[in-house]
């Protein structure tokens, strides 16, 4: 086959189980493999039955979030011959990821009955696990044995490990951006890209996930972190304890590192800090990259320097609730049976206590629905378990590990780009972009698009 060609693998184009096939020439590549954080069973997974099997020459993974590398395990065994990249840390987080998955599905099995769960199992992790070839950052790598098409990693800031790829083949050139950060984040660096503009792109695919509104013009990062920081002291010194929902890759080590570097400062006292749930796993990733990975503080090892104080939500190390201290605790969206669910029963009724979101969370999820209640307010944390009154402080924070809409509308028109493909995004934020850039589309699911 000449030329180049895209097909949508969602089943919506949405922030879901993110998939997409890329036919460069003969060569086939599957970008990313999502599981979709809303859906359950077979559901979550993306139109995998669109493809052949065993008919992809390869498989990218840009990062190790669940909607990008949730559903790996069935992909690769629906594609025993494809090879298999991403970066080193995205190799070692992926894989504590995935493990954890295979709990929580057990768990959904017996909780909520769903007879197919788990999709794969601990066995499966570890007999497709040596087929994964990690690839450092701008050192291109052959896709196929025979060399017909390369591609080249980027550091994309997004989170640890997180990567865009330029892929090239049969006279054509495509960038895939992954999840984009263009400004440095606490821990580690803002994306890294080439100078895109200059290469003829034949198409740009690109994530539109800030695109629905724009950031507002008074934001500083620097302002946004004296806010959270100063809320935390003033909690602290009131007597009370703070709860920072966080995801358990990228946000729990961004927020330690802020309240480390503030306690080193003396901009916060020296409180106890709590992680626990899947985050010190994560955590303990973050720190064996330390020192060959872009950072803001080289060399910093979260649990070596700041030595937090871990908890495990199955009882076996519980979190005990004491005043002036800090909880960073997940998921970031206090879903069902998490830690920081679990926690936040004999917390929130407190007044002198706060909770802090510094993420997103879906509205329908215990996190959202806190974000959006009123004081006195009666939450439902866990629909087997009784409402809890909302008495404590809530803030919210912009600390998001996604580039807001200017930057990325500013990135799309640099590239310049013969085709910018729209991905990753609710469908105002993909009409948005598309009304924006010249030469845009929004694929449709399963409907291949000529590159």
């Amino acid at each position: 086959m000449a030329g180049a060609r895209f097909t949508l693998l969602n089943r919506a184009n949405e922030i879901g189980a993110n998939s997409y096939l890329l036919e460069i020439g003969d060569t086939k590549v599957v970008l990313d493999a999502g599981m979709h954080p809303k859906e359950r069973g077979s559901g979550a997974l993306p139109r995998y039955e669109d493809i052949p099997h065993d008919s992809v020459d390869a498989i990218i993974v840009t990062h190790s979030h669940l909607d990008h590398v949730g559903t790996l395990p069935i992909l690769m065994r629906d594609q025993p011959s494809a090879r298999v990249f991403m970066t080193p840390a995205t190799s070692a987080l992926a894989d504590a990821l995935l493990h954890n998955s295979v709990n929580v599905m057990k768990s959904q099995r017996q909780e909520l009955g769903i007879e197919e769960y788990p999709l794969f199992t601990h066995r499966a992790i570890e007999e497709l696990t040596p087929r994964i070839e990690p690839r450092d950052y701008e050192k291109p790598f052959d896709l196929d044995w025979n060399g017909t098409a390369r591609a080249t990693f980027h550091d994309a800031g997004h989170i640890l490990g997180s990567a865009g790829v330029l892929l090239e083949g049969a006279g054509k050139s495509v960038f895939y951006s992954g999840d984009i950060h263009f400004e440095d984040h606490a821990l580690i660096r803002g994306a890294r890209f080439p100078e895109l503009g200059d290469r003829n792109l034949d198409a740009l695919i690109v994530e539109t996930t800030r695109g629905d509104a724009p950031r507002p013009t008074h934001y500083r990062r620097e302002s946004e972190e004296e806010r959270f920081i100063g809320d935390i002291r003033r909690c602290l010194d009131g007597g009370g304890s703070v709860l920072i929902p966080v995801f358990a890759i990228g946000k729990t080590q961004e927020v330690l590192t802020m309240i480390h570097e503030c306690k080193e400062a003396g901009r916060l006292p020296d409180a106890p800090v709590y992680i626990g749930g899947l985050s010190t796993k994560m955590t303990i990733i973050y720190d064996k990259f330390s020192d060959s990975t872009r950072r803001c503080s080289p060399g910093f090892k979260i649990l070596r320097d700041m030595n937090p104080i871990t908890g495990n939500r199955r009882g076996r190390k519980r979190i005990p609730l004491e005043r002036g201290a800090i909880y960073a605790l997940s998921s970031g969206m206090m879903t069902e049976k998490t830690t920081s669910n679990g926690f936040a029963r004999g917390f929130i009724d407190n007044p002198e206590n706060m909770l802090l979101f510094v993420g997103y969370a879906d509205p329908d999820s215990p996190g959202g629905k806190i974000r959006s209640a009123q004081p006195g307010d009666n939450i439902r944390l866990d629909e087997d378990l009784p409402e809890v009154p909302l008495n404590c402080g809530v803030e919210i924070y912009d600390f998001s590990g996604h580039a807001p809409r200017d930057q990325l509308l500013n990135f799309m028109q640099q590239t310049n780009a013969r085709q910018t493909v729209l991905v990753h995004g609710d469908p105002a934020a993909l009409k948005w972009f598309a009304n924006q850039i010249e030469r845009a589309v929004v694929p449709s699911p399963g409907k291949p698009l000529l590159l």
